[in-house]
């Protein structure tokens, strides 16, 4: 017997003999892989203007083509060349997910960024000190990306790409969250969502409050021992192209234990404006295995 092995057994016959036994499945010794064409990430810029400070301030929104569950962070600098082919680096970008895996086919132009105590609205951009805006400007800018299920135990594969943008082409009318429908993507509130060791995760309710919305859980344990089912506190993305909720690991989260044959409820909540509409859940489910979470886009858009 492996020493791995031989340490879940340890803790399974443990727990099971002071009556909090937790069933440790095997866990995986690679990363998870995906099956859908990898299209990368694309960008658009949404404006452009002077900033208050002077400098060049370029708006943009990103789209998740990877095919699969995918979160992104760029580069520090950025990269702008004038039409006589003059470049000048820029040294203030923003644009990432926040640490949140977006649906593939989502858009946004936002996230939830500061700390988890002091959240602040981080939209998208890259600002260029020195730089006047003018006709033929090309904006380039390299970034990092993960694919596919969070595995606490084997990190993410990190891939690299680029994106590179005319500053001229505008796009004043895009689409959020979701540009285009994308198959087996997005699954309805009501759905009861599979969930580790043969527990179903329902979401009873979702409802507006005076600072967000408040999300009602449950979980159905058919089994013979004790299961924790983590989701972390889900985040939502909206008509306005923004992420809501600060990103921590799903796995941080405290979540009741459900007892064996019986079911488990719980809230969470998350800040949103009252304004924003057309809202998806991005919910991380505990599955197959310890810390190992299964991406889902909830329609909640009648909320």
């Amino acid at each position: 017997m492996s020493l791995r092995k031989a340490l879940v057994a340890v803790i399974v016959m443990g727990f099971a003999a002071t009556g909090c036994g937790y069933i440790v499945t095997p866990l995986e010794t690679t990363a998870p892989t995906h099956s859908v064409a990898d299209k990368g990430w694309s960008a658009v810029v949404t404006n452009v203007a002077q900033g208050a400070s002077g400098a060049l301030h370029v708006d943009l929104a990103i789209r998740n083509d990877t095919g699969d569950w995918s979160a992104l962070q760029a580069s520090d600098s950025a990269t702008v060349t004038t039409s006589d082919g003059k470049s000048t680096t820029c040294g203030t970008v923003f644009v990432a997910t926040g640490g949140t895996s977006l649906a593939p086919g989502f858009v946004m132009h936002g996230y939830t960024g500061g700390s988890k105590t002091a959240p602040v609205k981080q939209l998208l951009f890259v600002e260029c000190a020195g730089i006047t805006k003018a006709a033929g400007m090309k904006l380039a800018l390299d970034f990092t990306y993960v694919m596919g299920p969070l595995n606490y135990y084997v990190p993410s594969k990190a891939n690299t790409g680029s994106f590179a943008v005319n500053l001229d082409t505008i796009v004043t009318d895009q689409k959020y969250p979701l540009a285009s429908p994308v198959p087996d993507v997005i699954v309805k509130a009501d759905t009861k969502i599979a969930a580790i060791n043969e527990c179903t995760l329902e979401l009873l309710d979702a409802k507006r409050t005076a600072t967000g919305l408040e999300f009602s859980w449950q979980t159905n344990n058919p089994g013979q021992y004790p299961v924790y089912v983590h989701i972390g506190t889900p985040s939502v993305i909206g008509s306005d192209g923004v992420i809501y909720g600060f990103y921590e690991s799903p796995h941080l989260s405290d979540t009741p234990i459900t007892l064996p044959t019986q079911t488990a409820t719980w809230k969470t909540v998350v800040a949103v404006p009252a304004d924003v509409t057309g809202l998806y859940m991005l919910l991380s489910v505990e599955s197959k295995q310890q810390k190992f979470f299964i991406n889902h886009a909830v329609d909640i858009t009648s909320k």
